[in-house]
């Protein structure tokens, strides 16, 4: 499946996943500007994301952890996720994401 990223300077790529990947996988996998640090266990908030609002309710909610690390992210909005609790989806096929300020 696809996913559209769009990276912190406006680079927009074009990414392959399988059903089971995380977002957070695909888009380390594939050499983009994501640190990851915790290897997608959600106990950093070095993956977040923001996901473009017409694909937010296709997701499931953020569970109590998810929020906890958001809590300490920087510019956090409505659409911030961690790619790390993301998993995909046929659902999700064509998912629109921009990768959050570091």
């Amino acid at each position: 499946m696809k996913i559209f990223v769009t990276d912190r300077e406006g680079n927009k790529y074009t990414l392959e996943g399988d059903s089971g990947d995380t977002l957070m996988e695909v888009i380390r996998d594939n050499s983009l500007d994501i640190e990851a640090a915790c290897g997608g266990c959600c106990a950093c908030a070095t993956c977040h994301v923001y996901i473009e609002d017409e694909w937010l309710e296709k997701l499931s909610a953020r569970d109590d952890d998810e929020e906890s690390m958001l809590d300490q992210a920087f510019d956090v909005k409505n659409t911030s996720r961690l790619s790390c609790q993301i998993s995909l989806t046929d659902d999700l096929d064509g998912l629109k994401l921009e990768l959050a300020t570091e």
